[in-house]
């Protein structure tokens, strides 16, 4: 699993997202949901980032899931470029959709 084409970038943005879960990151100019909306307050900024954070990790969990169920996609085959498209829509997907969910979000604070 450790040698799937979107692992690291995964890995990481799933251990970025848990100090966000926990409430741990104030507020500040360089990590976290950073808008002038959530900048403006801490009733904003951690329930944003709370948010943020579980949204992230459900994302990572969904390509993990997928990363563990197909197998290494980094043969130079036909079959293994359709595995990493797979890999590549597991893991852009739902971070893109996490992304709309997380700006929806801020903005019905």
């Amino acid at each position: 699993m450790f040698n799937q084409p979107f692992f690291i970038p995964s890995a990481l943005i799933a251990l970025l997202s848990i100090p966000l879960i926990f409430g741990w990151i104030s507020r500040q100019f360089i990590y976290g949901v950073r808008t002038p909306k959530t900048l403006s307050s801490d009733e904003i900024w951690y329930p944003a980032n709370r948010f943020a954070g579980v949204v992230l990790l459900i994302s990572s969990g969904i390509y993990f899931a997928i990363a563990w169920t197909f197998p290494d996609a980094s043969t130079v085959t036909n079959i293994g470029f359709v595995f990493w498209v797979i890999h590549l829509g597991a893991f852009a997907l739902p971070l893109i959709a996490s992304l709309f969910l997380i700006r929806f979000y801020v903005r019905s604070l």
